[in-house]
């Protein structure tokens, strides 16, 4: 009831500053999902405003962007962010960080937890695997890099599967179609049918920060900025927590 009160409160004085109810047009890759989707109807009740979002993969929005759909707030990777600022897609000045996450790994429900105590044990783990899930996000792009600087690369490459863009390395590890899995740990800590083994060790560990953008063109404009303020709040942090995120990155809202 408290938390219920102090963000009523919170959108309420949010709301001083907005003219009008409106409609918020997002696109979003799915690492802040599970937060996300807790927050919004929490905002909307508060506020009136109505918070429309796709989520997708990051390169199916990266597709759909250069195909000109238009929103009025992006959150992606905090460096794809800066990418789409630099291509004139994104305001200069707009970026906000909302949470970070690290590279976690996962199996299917039931099965041995392996060994990733350590960089040597977790190279042990992948040499000893009969296949290994990946995403097509930026988690998969460090675990291939991660691969060559282990020095497996060549040989795992044959037990690699990585899921296409907007699909979660959780249902092909819940499936059974691969034995061990990486993804950040948002998307994999609470992802039913499989069983969160841990992050990676902290000495390869690597965090991405996700940002949000207020796109060129917005229509939304002071609405979207109320969203984004709200879910930097120190209500919207503990449910970032609760989903196994850190609020916030290297940027903070103004």
């Amino acid at each position: 009831m408290r938390t219920r009160i102090v963000v009523a409160a919170f959108v309420a004085l949010l709301l001083s500053t907005v003219a009008h109810a409106a409609e918020i047009k997002v696109l979003s890759t799915q690492a802040i999902e599970g937060a996300y989707r807790e927050l919004v109807p929490q905002f909307e009740k508060a506020s009136g405003h109505k918070v429309t979002t796709i989520f997708t993969g990051t390169i199916d929005a990266q597709r759909r962007i250069a195909a000109g759909e238009t929103y009025d707030l992006i959150i992606m990777a905090g460096p794809a962010i800066d990418d789409l600022i630099t291509s004139g897609k994104v305001a200069p000045g707009s970026r906000v960080d909302l949470a970070r996450s690290g590279v976690g790994v996962a199996v299917r429900a039931g099965a041995p937890k392996p060994d990733i105590r350590s960089t040597e044990a977790l190279k042990k783990t992948l040499l000893a695997a009969k296949s290994i899930g990946y995403s097509s996000g930026p988690s998969g792009v460090y675990l291939a890099d991660l691969l060559g600087r282990l020095g497996i690369a060549a040989l795992v490459k044959s037990k690699l599967k990585q899921t296409p863009t907007g699909v979660f390395v959780g249902s092909i590890l819940a499936s059974g179609e691969v034995e061990i899995g990486f993804q950040q740990v948002s998307e994999l800590s609470h992802y039913p049918g499989i069983d969160y083994v841990g992050p990676l060790p902290a000495d390869i560990q690597n965090v991405t920060v996700f940002s949000s953008g207020m796109q060129i063109g917005a229509t939304s404009v002071e609405a979207a900025k109320a969203w984004i303020t709200f879910l930097t709040s120190p209500a919207a942090a503990a449910v970032f927590r609760s989903k196994s995120m850190d609020p916030g990155g290297v940027r903070r809202a103004i």
